[in-house]
């Protein structure tokens, strides 16, 4: 179990986005109020659905979610299903002053899905990719188009379809306004995902690489395009984090 033990250690960070300015970093404060998340993780390893994408075939079947009262709420899983993610996000994805929390959950049969939760349970979630041991990659969150409400970007199957997606969150449902093929976030093996949101000068940029590793890139969504900015041929993980810091 050390393998799990270490792997679950290194996905306590709180942040898609390594950095102190202001693009919806994932709340690490305590919550005023006293039903308001302030802590997610996730329990209960389990080795039943063995795709080992993230380095072994470790997975979870609980989600544990505390509340700023010290509650303590507990979702469990059914057994055809685990979550294949490397830590719970949690993010005020509606400005309410209660967050959310973003997770990956992998089917049996249907492989992965984004699902939001509130310290309720289940709130909205985006569809099955549809085949088992098909995977997505979180990016971040932000307001990435300055329509006023936040959006969800991942890598639909960083391996495969190498896809962007980014998905709006309203009114408790999560609507598809965007897809961008030809770029990644993560190799098979990988413990953790790379690149996230920045804003460095007042727009949110996504870091992410093409889709062959050879370039990483920020990508712009507004008025329905996509715009691409080469920073460089350096991908790794030290690249990843200078250009998140603004530093390119």
């Amino acid at each position: 179990m050390k393998a799990w033990a270490r792997r679950l250690l290194a996905r306590r960070l709180l942040c898609f986005v390594r950095r102190a300015l202001p693009v919806l970093c994932f709340l690490q404060g305590v919550a005023e109020a006293s039903e308001a998340i302030v802590s997610a993780d996730y329990a209960g390893p389990t080795q039943r659905y063995a795709h080992a994408v993230l380095g072994d075939g470790v997975e979870h079947e609980t989600l544990v979610i505390t509340l700023a009262n010290g509650d303590i709420r507990r979702f469990k899983l059914p057994v055809t299903s685990v979550f294949e993610d490397t830590h719970p996000r949690i993010v005020d994805l509606d400005a309410d002053g209660s967050p959310e929390v973003i997770v990956v959950e992998s089917d049996q049969s249907s492989g992965a899905r984004l699902v939001i939760y509130d310290a309720s349970g289940f709130v909205t979630a985006t569809p099955y990719i549809g085949t088992r041991f098909r995977w997505l990659a979180p990016l971040g969150a932000a307001d990435i188009d300055g329509d006023g409400y936040v959006e969800i970007a991942y890598v639909d199957r960083p391996h495969l379809a190498k896809t962007l997606r980014i998905w709006r969150y309203q009114s408790r449902q999560l609507s598809e306004i965007a897809s961008l093929g030809g770029v990644t976030n993560h190799r098979i093996g990988e413990r953790d995902i790379a690149g996230g949101i920045r804003q460095c000068d007042g727009f949110p940029e996504m870091i992410l690489a093409r889709a062959d590793w050879a370039e990483l890139q920020a990508i712009r969504y507004s008025d329905g395009l996509f715009e691409t900015r080469r920073l460089g041929t350096d991908t790794s993980r030290g690249a990843f984090a200078s250009a998140l810091s603004c530093a390119n």
